[in-house]
Parts: structure tokens; C-alpha cells; sequence
């Protein structure tokens, strides 16, 4: 590593080893030279001079790129794609003639985007589902236990812990619809030539339709795709960099959003993330936890939101067949945005998997503001015991003021059942007050939408991609 020059923090800190190949020179240069093979190949198929021979010569050296010759000649020709056309042929001295035969250089640029960003949704995939998993057995767990349900954060009707998870959960669904249908809408550029009409490909097949046409076809196959654009300038729509960035911001989104809550959350003392047992949560606070991996999660998700202005902008501005002010952008605000959400989703899966629950903190807060919401079930008791439903909700609405400025401005107790107790108009004692304090009456269906939810929703999906299960993650720092 260099000290004396600027590193990316997605390299250094967030993104996994596996990302970070994705989006590495031999990944990109390694597919450059499958695409001229697969080229190479599907010409002679159909009827071109090139030999087996060549062919087995390009595939001899697919692998091992002579990175310091193409360096030497872009430096002379400031041109990538034939700086390596020309490194590729001095270690094929025999093919080099047929190489990136009739192809411009979005031939490889393009095709490469495509098939290194479809790895890389596939990699974010499996990474999500993961998260899904450990979400669900959360939600699974807790799903019983009551806990104070905010709405404007200010208290509101109970829910359970369990429940409000799969309010993350719900989300996370629909970010995994959403990239299931990118992924499986990738297409390759195939080899449209300069402006997109396969011209030098006529020139090639000797003006053959049928066998320009089918390029393409057989390219893609070679690749494993199902197919190429059907038509295209000399690149790929960038309306498909938008497509892909947009879904990696939805799952920022999400991200952002459990990030918050965990925050929250850690304030109240209800549920922290994970803490070491050596970690310091402040240089000048010994005592502090901090909430640093949702912290983080929150500051890199903020990143892939405001990113995904990147290739709509570009998508947006491009003239007619072809321009050039798409490129410098893309090689940072795609990748940028994977190696983001790959780091998004490691934080979001170690977080999930060390949660720490505390009831009894839960339970205290609960029961501290249950009074006010059993007023309801308190008053149809008393209705029920011969009194006037409106003179007893006048009642309950002053005592439960009363009750609130004794928290408020005294810093007493809430004690609203007292109160009520008192009132010999309500015709209950406080013990049969205190029966209504059960937290689990107050919770609705809670704990069937969480059982319903991860049997009918999250365990086909799962099932379907058990596959992918088993990601362990490693946080840096």
C-alpha cells in the first residue's frame, strides 16, 4: 500500500475482496480478451479465414496479460482498447491479424460493462437474500415480544419487536423484486459496429443479413447471456446504467432506513448493534456505545443515493449514436455504487446477526405509556359496569392530562390507573385496573403477520435461493 497518495475507502475499508475483483483490471482485461475470442470464433463458424489454430493461440494467453506492453503503447497511442488489441497480438503473433476483427472498441468496453455488472448484481443478490435470512429469523424471534410503537416518534399503539422488523424486511422484498428484474433483463451490446448498423459485418459476410444477424446471437451464447440489444448506437443504451444504479439505491434506501431505526433504537436502550469486546466507543466517553456500524451504513447508503444521479445524467446527455463524455463518469459512479452496496450489505448482514435485545428496558418504556392506551379498553369495562360512555370519556381525557402533566412537569410516575381508581364513577378497582395492563392485548395481530409473513412471503423465497445461503462478512474497522 501507498502513503502518499489518494486510496479509495471502498478499496481500503468497506467493499469485499470478492467486489473488488469484479471491478479489477484482470476481471475487465481478462474479459476483453474472452469477448475477441468468442468474436473470433463465431466468425469462423460462419464462414471467415481464421483457423483453429489462431483461436487456440488466443485462448493459450487469455489469461496472462502482458499489462507492461499495453502500457508502453498507450502511452504512444492514447488509445486503450488498441493498446491491448496490439499487447494481445505480440503474444499471438499468429492470431494477431484476426483480432478485434471488424469490432469498434465498445465491442469489449461495452460488453465488459455489461458482463461485469451483471456478476456484480449477482454477488449484491446473494448478499441481500443473506440479510433476508438473518432479518426473518429476528423477526421470528421477537416476534412476541410487545414493545412500544412510535408514530413522529411519539408514542402510539403497541407492536412487537418481531413486527417492526418486518417493516425492514418488507422493504428489502421489494429491493430484491426490483433486482431480480434487472438482472434478468441484462443484455449484451454484441457487435453493432461504429453506429450501431453492423456495417463492417455486412463488408465481412459480403452483405449476408443472415449471417450478420446471427453475431450477435452466437456472441452472446459464447458469453452466457440470452441475447444482445436489438438495436444500439455504438453503445449500449446508458438508460441501462440507470436501471442498475437506481436498484442499488433502493437497496441503500432500505439500508438507511434499519440503519435509523437501530439508531433510535440504541438511544432508547431497547436493541443495540453488535459492540466488541475491546471496541471504544469514544476517545473522551469511556463509557459510550456508539452506534458506529449503522452509523456507517446510514453515510455510505447517502453516497449510492446521491451516485444514482450519475448515469441518469449521463443516460440523459448523450448525443445521437456516440459520445465520450459518458466514460470518465462510468468508471467511477458504477463501480462506486457496487463496492458501496457490497459494504452496505456485509454492515446490514453484521449487524442483523449480532443484535442485542433488551425486554426488560422494552417492557419499561411500555408499560410507562400503557395506561394512556388502555383508556379505551377501560372505559368499555366501565360502560359495561352501568356507566355513561360520554361522562366517562370526559373523565378519562381530564384525568389522563392530569396524569401526563404529573410526568411532564413533576417527573412523577404516570399514574393514571390511581386516578381512575379513584374516580367512583368508573366502579373499578385498581387491582381490576391492573388487569388491563396485559401488553400482549394491545398488540393486534402482530405476532400472526410476522408468522404469516415469513412462511407466505420470506420462506419461498428463500427456498428458492438456498443456493446463496451461508455469506459469512467481515467488517474491517
Amino acid at each position: 500500500m501507498s502513503n502518499d497518495r489518494y486510496t479509495s475507502p471502498l478499496s481500503e475499508r468497506y467493499a469485499s475482496k470478492e467486489m473488488q475483483y469484479i471491478f479489477s483490471p484482470d476481471k475487465k482485461f481478462r474479459t476483453w480478451r474472452k469477448l475477441w475470442i468468442a468474436l473470433a470464433e463465431a466468425e469462423r463458424e460462419l464462414g471467415l479465414d481464421i483457423t483453429k489454430e489462431q483461436i487456440e493461440e488466443l485462448k493459450e494467453h487469455k489469461d496472462d496479460i502482458n499489462y507492461e506492453v499495453a502500457k508502453r503503447q498507450e502511452a504512444k497511442v492514447r488509445h486503450d482498447v488498441m493498446s491491448h488489441v496490439h499487447a494481445y497480438g505480440v503474444q499471438c503473433p499468429n492470431a494477431k491479424g484476426i483480432i478485434h476483427l471488424g469490432a469498434t472498441s465498445c465491442y469489449v468496453g461495452d460488453n465488459t460493462d455489461i458482463i461485469i455488472m451483471t456478476e456484480a448484481l449477482k454477488l449484491v443478490k446473494k448478499k441481500l437474500v443473506n440479510v433476508i435470512d438473518e432479518l426473518s429469523k429476528f423477526a421470528m424471534e421477537y416476534k412476541d415480544q410487545p414493545t412500544l410503537a412510535f408514530t413522529h416518534f411519539q408514542p402510539a399503539q403497541p407492536t412487537t419487536v418481531g413486527k417492526r422488523a418486518t417493516l425492514w424486511l418488507m422493504e428489502l422484498m421489494l429491493d430484491l423484486e426490483d433486482l431480480d428484474h434487472v438482472i434478468g433483463s441484462m443484455k449484451l451490446l454484441g457487435c453493432k459496429g461504429t453506429t450501431g448498423t453492423q456495417a463492417s459485418f455486412m463488408e465481412l459476410f459480403a452483405n449476408d443479413h443472415e449471417k450478420a444477424k446471427k453475431v450477435d446471437e452466437m456472441i452472446a451464447k459464447k458469453m452466457g447471456f440470452d441475447g444482445c440489444f436489438p438495436v444500439s448506437g455504438q453503445t449500449y443504451s446508458r438508460k441501462m446504467d440507470t436501471r442498475v444504479v437506481n436498484v442499488l439505491a433502493g437497496i441503500a434506501a432500505s439500508a438507511h432506513k434499519f440503519s435509523n431505526d437501530i439508531r433510535l433504537l440504541q438511544h432508547l436502550k431497547e436493541v443495540e448493534e453488535p459492540f466488541e469486546k475491546s471496541q471504544i466507543g469514544s476517545s473522551a466517553m469511556a463509557y459510550k456505545r456508539n452506534p458506529m456500524r449503522s452509523e456507517r451504513i446510514a453515510s455510505l447508503a447517502r453516497f449510492v443515493m446521491v451516485d444514482a444521479l450519475n448515469p441518469a445524467i449521463t443516460s440523459a446527455t448523450q448525443w445521437f449514436e456516440r459520445t465520450l463524455d459518458d466514460s470518465a463518469n462510468k468508471r467511477m459512479s458504477v463501480p462506486e455504487a457496487f463496492l458501496a452496496v457490497d459494504g452496505i450489505l456485509d454492515l446490514y448482514l453484521n449487524v442483523v446477526d449480532g443484535l442485542v435485545v433488551y425486554p426488560k428496558v422494552i417492557e419499561k418504556r411500555l408499560m410507562s405509556e400503557l395506561p394512556f392506551m388502555a383508556t379505551e379498553n377501560i372505559m368499555m369495562d366501565a360502560v359495561k359496569a352501568g356507566g355513561d360512555r360520554q361522562e366517562l370519556h370526559e373523565k378519562i381525557r381530564v384525568l389522563s392530562m392530569e396524569a401526563g402533566r404529573n410526568v411532564k412537569e413533576k417527573g412523577l410516575d404516570n399514574n393514571l390507573l390511581e386516578l381512575i381508581a379513584a374516580d367512583p364513577d368508573f366502579n373499578m378497582s385498581l387491582e381490576d385496573l391492573q388487569k388491563t395492563m396485559d401488553p400482549s392485548r394491545y398488540v393486534g395481530r402482530s405476532p400472526q403477520q410476522v408468522e404469516e409473513f415469513v412462511e407466505q412471503v420470506i420462506r419461498p423465497v428463500l427456498e428458492e435461493n438456498k443456493d446463496l445461503l451461508g455469506v459469512k462478512v467481515e467488517i474491517n474497522v
